[in-house]
């Protein structure tokens, strides 16, 4: 897992790299301000620090299903004397860990 300054560098760069950028300021074309490239690193940065520690969050709700589909695989355990919902949740978990 990378660290915050790792991810910032990596940010940095990739914007370093998509140089020249344009911005839309009243129908008129601008590249980007040294400010705006500046804020542009930083929010990419923040982006990728987000999506690293907490990505996880939203691949396991996207993998658990409906909640319908819970309940029916919670009641259909309940009838058939199965761990069919707790070994998906497992599942998930194994596959989304958190950080």
């Amino acid at each position: 897992m990378a660290t915050k300054d790792e991810l910032q560098a990596i940010a940095n760069q990739e914007i370093d790299d998509a140089k020249p950028m344009y911005k839309q300021v009243n129908s008129q074309r601008l590249e980007f301000t040294d400010a705006d490239y500046d804020q542009a690193k930083i929010d990419l940065g923040n982006s990728k620090w987000e999506a690293q520690q907490f990505g996880y969050v939203q691949a396991r709700q996207e993998a658990y299903g409906s909640i319908a589909d819970q309940l029916d695989m919670i009641y259909w355990d309940g009838k058939n004397d199965t761990t069919t919902f707790q070994d998906h949740i497992d599942a998930v978990k194994a596959a989304h860990p958190k950080p």
